[in-house]
């Protein structure tokens, strides 16, 4: 009799066969919940050809300059890039007092990467900052934005404090009073 056809060699391979399909079997087995691989969380980022250039963009479509650029909203943004983000005594007033725009460019100078982060995670303070928004960005785009700001360097001056409700500014201001709500 053949040697390859012998009761031992097809009980052999009857036996690895059976352990081939056992193995398929159990690899297509559906997992349990707590036997799941732990899904990674994909943070949305800005793609750039490097951090600044991604922070700056950030920047700009986050509408920054709307509020920290002085004459921004005036002149439709045609204002120099070496003038941005250096705050603005434009106050905005509304039934929280009246505040006035950050200037970013010495504020960079103050914090650490670490420190702008948190801030801009963590951070609630007075209207019209919308920190509801600003708190969900991702730690990649806040340090770029960090780091393009500070790439500015320096300029201007600290902007004046915020007012409390009922005082009356002696800075220019746009008011933000709610009229004519419903009771």
């Amino acid at each position: 009799m053949n040697k390859l056809f012998s009761i031992s060699n097809i009980l052999k391979y009857l036996i690895m066969l059976i352990a081939i399909c056992s193995l398929i079997l159990i690899s297509c087995e559906p997992k349990t919940q707590d036997e799941e691989e732990p899904q990674t969380k994909s943070e949305p980022h800005v793609m750039a050809a490097n951090q600044v250039e991604a922070g700056r963009y950030l920047a700009i479509v986050a509408g920054c300059n709307d509020c920290h650029t002085e004459g921004y909203l005036q002149t439709e943004g045609d204002i120099p890039e070496e003038d941005w983000f250096a705050g603005t005594s434009l106050g905005w007033q509304g039934p929280w007092g009246t505040t006035y725009p950050t200037n970013l460019r010495l504020a960079v100078q103050d914090y650490t990467e670490e420190d702008w982060v948190m801030i801009i995670h963590e951070r609630e303070d007075l209207p019209p900052m919308p920190w509801m928004n600003i708190n969900q960005m991702s730690e990649r785009d806040a340090k770029a934005i960090y780091h393009y700001i500070k790439s500015l360097g320096p300029k201007g001056d600290y902007v004046p404090d915020a007012l409390d409700p009922g005082v009356e500014p002696e800075t220019p201001y746009l008011s933000l009073m709610p009229l004519n709500l419903p009771e």
